[in-house]
């Protein structure tokens, strides 16, 4: 599908791309809707051509317009997809160029569109960049923290669901991806008495984290999809779990912190597949909710655990997926407030 098509498909209302040679800057910039405020955009900082951060940054940020919107947050959706320079950032100097670089060429967007850290950026290189526009979110927050801590609080109200759990003691979690949400997520499970496989791209770093949690299995991300579990939780990068891969997995509740960790052809595959997946806009909003409102981590993940009930209860009194609740609910909100600018 051409790039235009997909966004009018998707409803986006634009898409910008941002460079500065001096600095190594280069980034694609989506804002999916602006329909309840501000499109809030999370800064990804990769190793990825343009075509993939173009993708990714649409990707994202219809997923951002979901989650703040069933959030009750006053922002819309967007997505900053730095691609990273040839040069690396590890030299600090360089790296404030390039954020303070992106903050300036957010200047005339700064009444549209907010900046926020997401996967690979700090709260650091969110302050150089808050040195150039105020339209920034987050630089006080360490958002991976809170967000992991708000997945294990959905996924405990998720498992009521599908497993009539009241526990996760003894539940048997596959966890793709330990980065900083994956990791968090894992010790909350560990401590309350989960029984854990891990996964990553990096192989040492899940034999790690396997290593630091007693009874923890470390496998190649691949392999986790072949586990016996009762709760498959995608905490990587986005579309980790293919709809050829559904077939393989054994598990019951698909949930996780991942962006986008299935494609539509996929949330069709474990629909009729009979796994219940709770979706990433409805569990991983604990750090969004944190950076827009200065709400603590408890208060945060305590409204990620009250929304992820109110959608299973709402799934359970209609018969309906759960993940098409939540996107009906985001939607329903997105409509009714934006219907108030044509009284």
């Amino acid at each position: 599908m051409l790039i235009l098509e997909e966004m009018q498909s998707r409803g986006h209302e634009s898409l910008s791309l941002l460079n500065h040679a001096p600095s190594g800057l280069r980034a694609a910039l989506a804002v999916h809707s602006t329909v309840l405020g501000p499109a809030i955009a999370g800064v990804r900082l990769r190793e990825q051509d343009e075509a993939l951060a173009v993708r990714g940054a649409l990707a994202l940020s219809e997923s951002l317009t979901l989650k703040a919107a069933l959030a009750g947050l006053n922002y819309g959706g967007g997505a900053c997809v730095l691609m990273m320079p040839e040069a690396g950032v590890d030299d600090p100097h360089a790296r404030e160029a390039l954020f303070r670089a992106l903050g300036r060429q957010m200047r005339p967007l700064a009444s549209r569109v907010v900046l926020t850290e997401d996967i690979g950026v700090t709260p650091a290189d969110i302050s150089f960049v808050a040195q150039e526009t105020p339209a920034t979110l987050g630089m006080n927050t360490d958002t991976s923290a809170v967000t992991g801590y708000g997945v294990y609080r959905g996924m405990k109200a998720a498992a009521r669901h599908a497993l009539g759990a009241e526990s996760l003691r003894g539940v048997r979690v596959a966890i793709l991806g330990v980065g900083a949400v994956g990791r968090t997520l894992a010790q909350y499970l560990h401590r309350e008495g989960a029984k854990l496989t891990v996964a990553d791209a990096r192989l040492e770093k899940a034999e790690a984290l396997a290593h630091d949690l007693d009874g923890t299995q470390a496998v190649g991300c691949d392999a986790l999809l072949d586990v016996p579990c009762d709760i498959v939780a995608p905490c990587a990068y986005g579309h980790s779990i293919r709809s050829v891969d559904v077939p393989r997995l054994q598990c019951r509740l698909i949930a996780g912190g991942e962006h986008h960790p299935l494609t539509r052809r996929g949330e069709a595959a474990v629909k009729e597949a009979g796994i219940v997946y709770m979706p990433d806009f409805a569990i991983n909003a604990a750090g969004l909710i944190s950076a827009a409102t200065g709400a603590d981590m408890n208060q945060a993940a305590e409204r990620v655990y009250q929304t992820v009930t109110r959608i299973t209860q709402v799934a359970e009194q209609y018969d309906k997926p759960p993940h098409l609740v939540a996107r009906r609910m985001a939607e329903r909100r997105i409509d009714l407030i934006g219907s108030l600018g044509r009284v």
